[in-house]
C-alpha cells in the first residue's frame, strides 16, 4: 500500500548535539512547532511521494547506503510521527487545515500572529522596543519626530521584511525617512506570499491587528480594486494570516501612525518565472492588476505611499547552497546586490527584474516580484530613488539574508 504524500516543507540541515539533524518547518504555518528528524529519518521522510510503499523505500536506502537495510517498523514508526505533527497529506492535516481557514475567514481582523515571538506581545514593551530599534549599532541614532522634517510627500519605499531582531537597525532608516515626510492616508503595502500562492496576488479586507493597535484596510480600494479583477483576488487569503512581510509593515506603520493611516495589503504570488517576466494571459493579468492599482491610488483623493517589504539574497547552506559563507561568497553577494539596486533607484522595474533574473535569481531574491509591483505603481511618477541603507545578517541555519532601503520622490 502507498504511503502517504510528506507536504510541502521547509527543510533545514543543523547540528544537534554534534550530531547532524534536519528540522522541519511548515512554511504554510498550519503547524506551528518544527520537527527535528535524524537523516536516516529524513531520508524515509523525503520519499514519501503518495506512490512509494515501503518495499520501495527499503529498496531505495539500501542502493543509497551501500547495501543497508531499514527495517519496515522503523520506516511505518516515521511516518506515524510525521503525520501526528501534521506533516503528511492525510485527513489528519486536512481536518486541521480545513479548521484554521474556518477560523481566519471568520475572524474580523487578522491577529498580530507574530507577536509574543518575533516581537514583544505587550503594547508597551514593543514600543519601547521599536523606540530602541533607532539607536542600534547601524541604525540612524535618532528617533522619528525628533529631528528636521521635509513635509514632503513620499509616494514609494522599499524596506526589508527580515526579524527586526537582525534587520531592525535598517526598518529604521526606512520609516524614519517616512517620518521625516508628509503623512500618508493610506499606504499599499506589497508583500511575499513566502508559502506561495495559486494567484498572482493575494488580497484581503481584513485589518490587521498589532500590540499597538489595529492598522485597518482601507476597503473603499481594496473593494475598487478587487471589482476589476476577471480572476479571485481572495482565493489566496488564507496566506495572510501568518504571512510576516506585511505584518511586520504593519507593526511599523503602528508605531509611526496609531491607526492615523490606513492599508491596502497584497501579497505576491508568484506571477513571474524565475527565467522572465510572465507571458501569455498570466502577463496579461499581472500588468491589468498593476494598472489598475495605479489609477485606484491616483483617483483616490488620497496622499498614497507604496511599499514594498522585501528582502534581498538569500545565500548559503541554509538555503541549498553547497558552500560555506566566507569573505568571498559576501563580496560577490554585495556586488550583484548592487548592481540590481542600480536598476532600483534608477527606477525600472523591467531592467530590475532582469538584473535579478539573468543568473536565473540564484540568489533567490525573494522581494523580486513585491519591488517589481511598487516600481510598476509609481513609473514614471518618481524620480532617482536613494538608497538609505544596505545590509546582510547572518541565517543562525547557516547562511545570509541581505536587505535595503530605498526612498523615492517625484
Amino acid at each position: 500500500m502507498p504511503l502517504p504524500p510528506l507536504r510541502f516543507l521547509d527543510a533545514a540541515h543543523i547540528e544537534l548535539d554534534g550530531a547532524p539533524a534536519v528540522v522541519l518547518r511548515d512554511i504554510e504555518g498550519f503547524v506551528e512547532d518544527p520537527l527535528v528528524l535524524t537523516p536516516l529519518a529524513f531520508f524515509i521522510a523525503a520519499h514519501l511521494n503518495g506512490e512509494n510503499e515501503i518495499s520501495d523505500i527499503q529498496y531505495l536506502f539500501s542502493n543509497a547506503s551501500g547495501g543497508r537495510i531499514i527495517r519496515g517498523e522503523d520506516i511505518e514508526r516515521v511516518v506515524e510521527t510525521l503525520d501526528e505533527h501534521g506533516f503528511l497529506l492525510t485527513e489528519k492535516y486536512l481536518g486541521l487545515r480545513n479548521s484554521l481557514i474556518e477560523s481566519f475567514q471568520n475572524a474580523p481582523a487578522r491577529a498580530a500572529y507574530l507577536a509574543g515571538k518575533s516581537y514583544p506581545g505587550d503594547g508597551a514593551e514593543l514600543r519601547a522596543y521599536l523606540d530602541a530599534m533607532y539607536s542600534r549599532e547601524g541604525a540612524p541614532g535618532i528617533l522619528p519626530g525628533s529631528g528636521p522634517a521635509s513635509g514632503d510627500h513620499l509616494p514609494c519605499l522599499i524596506v526589508p521584511h527580515i526579524d527586526f531582531e537582525r534587520g531592525g537597525h535598517s526598518y529604521a532608516h526606512g520609516y524614519l525617512r517616512m517620518a521625516e515626510s508628509e503623512k500618508p492616508d493610506t499606504v499599499f503595502v506589497f508583500g511575499v506570499a513566502h508559502a506561495g500562492a495559486p494567484t498572482p496576488f493575494a488580497m484581503t479586507r481584513k485589518h490587521f491587528e498589532t500590540p499597538l493597535g489595529t492598522v485597518e484596510s482601507d476597503l473603499d480600494l481594496v473593494d475598487q480594486i478587487a471589482a476589476q479583477c476577471d480572476w479571485d483576488p481572495y482565493e489566496a487569503e488564507i496566506v495572510h494570516r501568518t504571512e510576516h512581510s506585511i505584518e511586520f509593515q504593519a507593526v511599523m506603520l503602528a508605531h509611526l501612525y496609531g491607526s492615523g493611516v490606513k492599508i491596502v495589503p497584497v501579497l505576491c504570488g508568484p506571477f513571474m518565472s524565475e527565467e522572465g517576466l510572465a507571458t501569455g494571459t498570466l502577463a496579461r493579468e499581472v500588468d491589468e492588476y498593476l494598472r489598475v492599482c495605479r489609477e485606484v491610488a491616483c483617483r483616490s483623493g488620497r496622499r498614497v505611499t507604496i511599499i514594498a517589504g522585501a528582502d534581498l539574497a538569500h545565500v548559503g547552506k541554509r538555503f541549498g547552497d553547497p558552500f560555506d559563507i566566507d569573505d568571498a561568497v559576501l563580496a560577490d553577494v554585495r556586488k550583484r546586490d548592487n548592481e540590481d539596486i542600480a536598476h532600483l533607484v534608477a527606477p525600472n522595474p523591467e531592467s530590475w527584474y532582469a538584473s535579478v533574473t539573468k543568473d536565473e535569481n540564484a540568489r533567490r531574491v525573494c522581494g523580486l516580484n513585491c519591488i517589481y509591483a511598487a516600481l510598476k505603481c509609481v513609473d514614471g511618477d518618481v524620480s532617482t530613488g536613494k538608497l538609505l541603507h544596505y545590509d546582510y545578517a547572518h541565517d543562525p541555519a547557516g547562511g545570509i539574508v541581505s536587505f535595503a532601503n530605498v526612498a523615492f520622490t517625484r
